[in-house]
């Protein structure tokens, strides 16, 4: 059955909803007449979340989400409605909301976006079976695994996390578009002590796929494995020291610094308002040579991905900076017109709730020819930063600030002690003009992103090969 079949049947129909299809597409011609552009989009989405501590499962859930948002675009403005149920009466009165934009104004009607066939992720709904005992065995058996994996443990946290998104897209000219999403996440935490010290390590992992692959011994167990390593690693670790030094970043999801700090600045909202560094840059240099920055939607089963985004348009790769030149910016459809240039498939949006803007799907800088080996031996003084914890970025100026979860001193070109404490401070763009080497090793990372902005959270993917970055900021908590 197609996406679009699929739908029909989630939507139209239900016991509890009293909204047809001939309605829907009937209110929605009328409240978009006269605009620039707008849809209707129409949402069901199951959630399910299972949380195990002190061997024990401390919380479980399962919910669901059923409403629609209406939108109308007039030049810059736009009017906006939703509501928490699907019905005839509902939606007449969000036409009644949204087409007070118009205010004796017409516009242009937009095209609608091309169709594709293709299909990035399965259809299946993760969340249909009957293995909610069977996941939530699975926690209990991570917990078992860690603690006889080494008698320091003392703590193990556990968690599984499934969704199940349908949305159909319906246009005033009758054009709909459909989507089926599935996304699953596991996370592990692990504490362990010794000698009165206390540490821990996390490691997470998913994508927009069923549950099977996580269920696999191999992929638990080296889930628990991995959030092990780092905290026993940590019981060792030394303060780390500050000044200004160079950085080898690790390869994979270190790239949430390129996220944050240069990926927001490519969206095409702050581009159009001239509130982000890269404004006014497009054809110029912004990086060093060899820096090539994509954004994918179209990488199968990621969880960044999407086979068509929240308008309907569907996903592509866009190139952002191409051999460290300014080549591109994410746009959704209204920024997109607004300037002139095409939609990327960036237009998303949190829930039915919430009115579509340009996001991030899948942010990736690309390989090069440097081999990490080499990049580390080349830094007489500095800091190897393989994995982050959080951060906060000023989208205007550019400015960083992220704390390394994970990270070594590097003496005369060898990697030494772990260290705590360190932070990388300063700015997206001027940072990218200082990158020296780029690996060849990319690696995605393993599935766990999330992008907030405008208050709005959605599933994002990172990736990047290993870096070597000159002149970066460090702050740690070593003496001087």
């Amino acid at each position: 059955m197609s996406a679009l079949a699929t739908t029909d049947a989630v939507f139209y129909g239900r016991a509890d909803a009293t909204l047809d299809l001939d309605a829907a597409e009937r209110i929605t011609r009328t409240a978009l007449d006269g605009t620039d552009d707008g849809e209707l989009f129409l949402e069901y989405r199951e959630t399910e979340s299972i949380s195990l501590e002190e061997g024990r499962i401390r919380a479980a859930g399962f919910d669901t989400a059923l409403g629609f948002g209406l939108r109308a675009v007039l030049g810059e403005e736009t009017g906006y409605a939703h509501a928490g149920e699907l019905s005839e009466a509902a939606l007449t009165r969000a036409a009644a909301t949204v087409g007070a934009i118009r205010n004796g104004r017409s516009g242009n009607g937009a095209e609608p976006p091309r169709r594709t066939n293709a299909r990035l992720y399965a259809d299946a709904n993760p969340l249909a079976d009957d293995g909610f005992a069977a996941r939530a065995a699975l926690l209990a058996d991570i917990d078992a695994y860690a603690r006889a994996r080494d008698p320091r443990v003392v703590q193990v946290m556990a968690s599984v996390n499934g969704e199940w998104q349908a949305v159909q897209i319906i246009r005033a000219d009758g054009s709909r578009t459909a989507d089926l999403r599935p996304l699953v996440r596991l996370n592990v935490s692990v504490v362990v002590e010794r000698d009165g010290k206390r540490e821990s390590g996390t490691h997470g992992l998913g994508g927009r796929e069923g549950y099977s692959r996580l269920m696999t011994p191999e992929t638990w167990q080296a889930a628990a494995d991995e959030a092990l390593r780092q905290a026993v690693l940590k019981l060792d670790a030394v303060d780390a020291p500050a000044g200004e030094m160079e950085v080898v970043l690790g390869a994979g999801w270190p790239g949430i610094l390129l996220h944050e700090a240069i990926g927001h600045g490519l969206e095409g909202d702050f581009n159009r308002k001239k509130t982000s560094a890269f404004s006014g840059l497009m054809g110029q240099r912004v990086a060093a040579s060899g820096v090539t920055v994509v954004d994918d939607g179209t990488l199968p089963d990621r969880r960044g991905s999407l086979t068509v985004d929240d308008e309907g348009t569907p996903s592509g790769r866009t190139v952002l900076i191409e051999d460290g030149i300014l080549t591109g910016y994410m746009q959704d459809r209204l920024n997109a017109r607004l300037m002139g240039v095409r939609p990327t498939g960036n237009g998303r949006r949190q829930s039915f709730a919430h009115v579509p803007m340009p996001r991030m799907t899948n942010t990736i800088m690309m390989p090069g020819r440097d081999s990490r080996a080499d990049m580390l031996a080349s830094v007489k003084r500095g800091l190897y930063a393989v994995n982050f914890g959080g951060g906060q970025v000023d989208i205007v100026s550019g400015k960083f600030v992220f704390s390394a979860s994970e990270a070594y001193l590097i003496e005369n070109g060898r990697v030494t002690a772990p260290v705590k404490g360190a932070t990388l401070i300063g700015n997206g763009p001027d940072s990218l003009t200082k990158v020296m080497g780029v690996g060849d090793d990319m690696e995605l990372d393993p599935g766990i992103g999330t992008c907030g902005k405008s208050g709005q959270g959605v599933p994002v993917g990172v990736g990047q090969p290993t870096l070597k970055l000159r002149g970066l900021t460090v702050g740690g908590t070593a003496s001087p």
